[in-house]
């Protein structure tokens, strides 16, 4: 029988070939963490259920629903939900002797659009904060848990949102509870924003925040639409992870330089979806990202684009095949068809995979050491080598400098350098995209730095 050759195999025949391969070159991958993974593994479907079904039992939490103080008291509408996710992080704060700062972000959003009246919004959030020598590093997880049916003006109808996204704030919830038992190096967030039905509102008005306060914001993950619709052609094994190529925050000088480089698919964005399949991998995540190099899908958005508005690496996480009949609908059933956002369509333990695979990579990246700065790829001369020189990062150990072919979607190979911060390998610049990442002593990775070039 002959055989055949897989991608990786083709991939370092042709490097081989062309004399780009060091003897002592390997593939890419990360380590690991034991800490890491017994935490994660107490993520469990029977909490995720527990949360999205108290998330619906608010009947709708619409935007522009009721917040006052009688309608809170009733269980009904958007500020019942907001108060609940509140004690939902106190809980877990109390459960690990004050560990999670729980805070508010408050803001009025004005009329305009979907918000007919001036309308009072809240962000509700989680922070682990992280060791003193990286506090000020941040990777952030968020799902919106404002709901909608059919008339998005709607305030008074039934808009359970089990799905969208009641499912994503469940991600939020059940990472902050997990990692709370650790102590990570870098700061971890665990949000949930209002207003997203309205426009993004409560994302933005975050991001905004963040960026104005000058945070260094290295990581987002949104999780919306991640419940696993039980319906026909879903494939409960995958999770689809989209992620911009050129950056939305890009000026036009900054476009230019990435089209002249041909670095459309090497954003901050696209390299936090690459480490996401790489904490997958090592960890053999139950449920499989399928990166999808788009900013979402086709004519639709999520809160991750308005993350990636100001500039963060952001993506987005949404199960493999959505049912339409799920989502912004008026629940009724016409012609044999049932429409709305209703719990039994859910599936629970979908859920809880992809909220293992959030929790696995928020972990791994706040664990490791800061990334390289002010990495380089040395251009003054015309050879056939490559030269790359960068600068130390806190906690880092040694580094790597990983490279692909220019058509390949992953990383292919990596090779140590030790504690070096230059180094020059017989590889031509030019056949190649090359990357450097930190390493520390038990082996976490930080996200890959892709070098400009120098003169």
């Amino acid at each position: 029988m002959k055989k055949t050759l897989g991608h990786a195999a083709i991939a370092a025949l042709g490097l081989a070939l062309a004399g780009t391969l060091p003897a002592n070159a390997d593939e890419v991958t990360q380590t690991a963490d034991p800490a890491i993974a017994t935490a994660v593994k107490d993520i469990s479907a029977a909490h995720v259920r527990a949360d999205i079904e108290k998330l619906v039992s608010f009947g709708t939490r619409s935007t522009i629903s009721a917040q006052d103080p009688a309608a809170i008291k009733a269980g009904r509408g958007i500020g019942a939900a907001r108060e609940w996710l509140k004690s939902q992080f106190q809980l877990y704060s109390k459960n690990c002797g004050g560990c999670l700062e729980v805070k508010t972000d408050e803001f009025v959003q004005e009329a305009g659009g979907r918000v007919p009246q001036p309308t009072p919004l809240t962000n509700v959030y989680a922070v682990l904060k992280g060791s003193d020598e990286d506090a000020k590093r941040v990777v952030l997880v968020t799902g919106h848990y404002d709901s909608r049916n059919t008339d998005v003006l709607n305030t008074t109808g039934d808009a359970p949102g089990a799905n969208d996204d009641a499912s994503g704030t469940a991600v939020s919830l059940e990472s902050a509870r997990a990692l709370s038992k650790l102590k990570l190096r870098a700061t971890v967030i665990f949000l949930a924003v209002a207003g997203e039905e309205q426009g993004l509102d409560g994302a933005k008005h975050f991001a905004q925040m963040a960026r104005q306060a000058g945070w260094n914001i290295e990581a987002v993950l949104n999780d919306d639409i991640v419940g696993g619709d039980k319906s026909q052609g879903q494939d409960a094994s995958l999770v689809r992870v989209f992620s911009e190529g050129n950056p939305a925050a890009a000026d036009e000088k900054q476009l230019q330089v990435i089209r002249a480089l041909g670095a459309e698919s090497d954003s901050t964005s696209r390299e936090l979806a690459r480490y996401i399949q790489e904490v997958s991998e090592a960890y053999s995540s139950d449920v499989k990202p399928l990166l999808i190099f788009r900013p979402d899908r086709y004519l639709r958005g999520g809160d991750h684009t308005a993350f990636n508005t100001q500039g963060f690496a952001a993506v987005r996480f949404t199960e493999y095949r959505e049912n339409f009949n799920h989502q912004h609908q008026t629940l009724r059933t016409e012609n044999g068809i049932e429409y709305g956002d209703l719990l039994k369509f859910v599936d629970f333990d979908y859920v809880a995979r992809v909220a293992r695979l959030n929790a696995l990579t928020l972990a791994a990246l706040a664990a490791a050491p800061a990334p390289p700065v002010e990495v380089k790829l040395v251009t003054t001369n015309l050879d056939n080598d490559s030269t790359l020189k960068w600068r130390p990062s806190s906690g880092a150990s040694s580094y790597e400098v990983i490279w692909r072919t220019p058509g390949a979607p992953t990383w292919e190979h990596v090779q140590s350098v030790a504690d070096a911060t230059t180094t020059t390998l017989k590889i031509s610049k030019d056949n190649v995209v090359f990357a450097v990442r930190a390493v520390d002593k038990a082996g976490h990775r930080s996200l890959p730095v892709v070098p400009t070039p120098e003169r």
